[in-house]
């Protein structure tokens, strides 16, 4: 839904009705993703796909009375062998689609603290999980905080509990909680791209992570070493400190990738440190096996368990015989990427 925003808020803005579909399981070879997402307008404009038209025409018809009415429905599509070719998956899929008017014209005072939370929360990138029930009728919706806080329709402990571990897997999914059944769709901050050191892979690194829409941060001890990196294009933050004075100041969350480049055990060490403890979704650290081996020795000594260790990627980035600094951070992107999208 987060990149229909501007769609929406056009619609809305000039007072046209409208309704959501939504992806919420799929199976087998299923054209789209759960969480992907169409808006449909009584005169049948669509933003937006949920099959990329294979199913398209058969949620628009079912769209129009809920548009007009209100209301909710659950849609199921797969193969039939008289409708493979109308309103079926023809490669062979299964996917089941919610659909609903548009929360924001429901009038009832839970659905409006939902929906304008939800959109503050769009619109200035910041977390939080939309929880639909899965029932036809009126829409049911409850917005989650990462810190366990909830608006809209109430919601026990177990259910917001279920929203937040979905949080945690990066991945939109139905849940079974508190007597019903309920699409957790995450919205989660920027993903985030922590670089410790700064050498030229670090200029190549950050401007590939900005291309895939990261936050990027650089960590370097050295202003002298850090003044040298030419940046082609400029990190959203530089520190010149120690890790351990920079990384207590950022949620090291799910949503966060860690790269460390120095080359240098005392500061690659300062920041493993902090990392291997924490809730990052990767940690990935340059050097040789015969490096890593040494790393590894270190922080055996230091206390760490042989999983802690194990979760950094080292040596880092996917094996495409890199030579060049910006080769190698391309193996790296592309290694981010891979566990970006492991859940999705």
């Amino acid at each position: 839904m987060k990149e229909l925003l501007p769609g929406i808020e056009a619609w809305l803005d000039s007072r046209k009705p409208f309704a959501l579909a939504t992806v919420i399981q799929t199976w087998g070879s299923s054209p789209r993703p759960a969480g992907s997402a169409m808006i449909v307008s009584e005169e049948m404009e669509l933003a937006g796909s949920v099959s990329g038209g294979c199913v398209e025409g058969a949620v628009i018809r079912e769209a129009l009375p809920l548009i007009r009415e209100g209301g909710s429905r659950r849609l199921a599509f797969g193969v039939a062998d008289e409708d493979a070719w109308a309103v079926g998956l023809s490669c062979g899929g299964k996917m089941q689609v919610f659909l609903e008017r548009f929360l924001a014209f429901d009038e009832r005072p839970e659905e409006q603290a939902a929906w304008e939370k939800l959109h503050h929360c769009l619109r200035h990138d910041e977390p939080c999980i939309l929880l639909t029930r899965l029932q036809d009728g009126p829409g049911r919706h409850t917005l989650v905080l990462p810190d366990g806080s909830t608006l809209g329709q109430a919601a026990g402990p177990a259910l917001a509990s279920a929203a937040l571990q979905a949080y945690r897997e990066r991945r939109h999914q139905v849940v079974e909680a508190e007597g019903g059944s309920y699409f957790a769709q995450i919205f989660p901050r920027r993903s985030r791209m922590i670089i410790i050191g700064a050498a030229h892979i670090t200029a190549d690194l950050v401007q590939l992570a900005q291309l895939f829409g990261f936050e990027t941060i650089v960590i370097v001890p050295s202003g002298v070493f850090a003044g040298k990196t030419q940046f082609a294009v400029p990190p959203d933050q530089l520190f010149m400190q120690y890790p351990a004075e920079v990384l207590p100041r950022f949620e090291l969350d799910a949503y966060t990738y860690a790269v460390v480049l120095s080359h240098d055990p005392k500061i690659d060490d300062n920041a493993l440190h902090l990392l291997l403890p924490s809730e990052a979704a990767y940690i990935g650290a340059l050097g040789s096996q015969k490096t890593h081996a040494k790393r590894v020795a270190r922080l055996q000594a230091a206390g760490f368990s042989e999983e802690a260790i194990g979760r950094i990627h080292a040596p880092v980035g996917v094996d495409i015989n890199a030579q060049t600094p910006r080769e190698i951070a391309m193996s790296i992107m592309g290694e981010v990427v891979k566990v970006k999208n492991a859940f999705l």
